[in-house]
């Protein structure tokens, strides 16, 4: 995708214009409400800063968790607004209207300020946005002069707040989006290489379009997770009771043959932790591949396939991660994808990690520093990594 001739935020005069910019502040919060990773929100500051510099009134939007449709206190984006206000130091107005644009939200834009700043709440409360409803777009669209889309998190979506906007206005992208699409397309197209690409998580089917694109690409292909089981038991090998895409098994054979052929290093874990129940303080253990008993859950990739990583990482000149080697939440199973992030954090190439799980993974275990680049969206970097147009960028001004 030709996404290099979409304009930026640069491209466009914003001063003296109102500006709606989408942002992904899809954040994880606690029960009593409070966002325990602002990653996301941090993200879109240097797009936010830009334009209060540059003299616009900015009106922030996003949406938050899965509403479907409906008004819900647990989804308000009130925590939001707050911690926005404390990053840049700078109050930020709330419309608190469930139908997104209500009589606050017009009142405040109207009244709204150069170098001043909004948010309006959550636009999944509406149903239309998912959706795409033309009605709801020319309503967000009525508040402003110009449309910035900052949210790469949702830029694979076609939804009101993405897309549909951007017929009604002119168009371009923050800074967030720009970094992404520069940073993980110049790394899909043009790797520096040895280039290594590292795939985990549950399914196979998530992955198919990733790892069909990535074998043209990449030089070796490690797989984890869950979905590493289909491609054992394809083989011929016993799973036990591992996670298993049984139609997706041939398919795997099918990938297998096609990195032979391509000349693909593809790499599959050799040993595995075992647990007797897929539950903390479970009964886990670390065996052959080979050598999985009936009855017991594979959970994450076991030491000497750690090792059999070790060297391909460490001498790649780009490297992709997507996806953990096993089942991260479970502290006893995490160590297979904190070994794989800490051996990333050496690594002295390109290290791009594809939002999602992987990106958690990264910020948790203090790695995120030693990263080329942590995207703020899982799906949209797959679907970015398997070459397909977002249309949340391609609906974007051109140059």
């Amino acid at each position: 995708m030709s996404i290099l001739n979409k304009k930026t935020v640069r491209d466009v005069n914003v001063s003296g214009k109102k500006v709606v910019m989408r942002c992904d502040f899809n954040v994880p919060m606690d029960k009593e409400g409070n966002i325990t990773d602002d990653m996301r929100i941090r993200g879109a500051l240097p797009t936010i800063n830009y334009l209060l510099q540059n003299n616009a009134s900015v009106i922030l939007m996003s949406h938050l968790g899965r509403p479907k449709g409906e008004a819900k206190a647990e989804f308000s984006l009130v925590p939001i607004a707050k911690r926005i206000a404390e990053l840049i130091d700078k109050e930020v107005l709330f419309a608190d209207d469930d139908n997104v644009v209500g009589e606050n939200a017009k009142r405040m834009v109207k009244n709204l300020n150069t170098g001043e700043i909004m948010l309006l709440q959550n636009v999944r409360y509406r149903k239309e946005e998912t959706k795409n409803v033309e009605s709801f777009s020319k309503e967000l669209a009525s508040l402003g002069d110009l449309f910035i889309n900052d949210a790469f998190g949702t830029a694979h979506r076609a939804h009101c707040s993405t897309t549909g906007i951007a017929n009604f206005l002119p168009s371009a992208m923050g800074f967030l989006i720009e970094k992404e699409i520069v940073i993980m397309g110049i790394a899909v197209e043009k790797p520096e290489k040895p280039f290594v690409a590292i795939l985990g998580g549950a399914k196979v089917s998530d992955k198919i379009g990733v790892i069909k694109n990535l074998l043209d690409k990449v030089q070796v292909l490690i797989i984890g997770g869950g979905m590493a089981y289909t491609f054992i038991k394809a083989q011929g090998y016993e799973i036990g009771n591992s996670l298993l895409e049984e139609d997706k098994m041939e398919l795997a054979l099918e990938l297998i043959r096609t990195a032979r052929e391509k000349g693909v290093h593809l790499i599959l874990p050799v040993d595995t932790v075992i647990a007797d129940e897929f539950k903390d303080g479970a009964n886990y253990k670390t065996v052959d591949i080979k050598e999985m008993p009936n009855n017991w859950i594979g959970v994450d990739i076991g030491e000497k396939t750690v090792n059999l990583f070790e060297d391909i990482i460490l001498s790649a000149k780009t490297v992709v991660w997507n996806g953990p080697m096993g089942v991260f939440e479970i502290p006893s199973f995490a160590e297979g994808t904190r070994k794989v992030a800490h051996l990333l954090s050496l690594c002295e190439g390109t290290t791009i990690i594809g939002g999602g799980d992987s990106a958690a993974a990264v910020e948790q275990l203090g790695y995120a520093d030693k990263m080329t680049h942590i995207s703020t969206g899982g799906g949209a970097s797959l679907e970015l990594f398997e070459g397909k147009i977002l249309p949340g960028i391609d609906v974007l001004g051109e140059k």
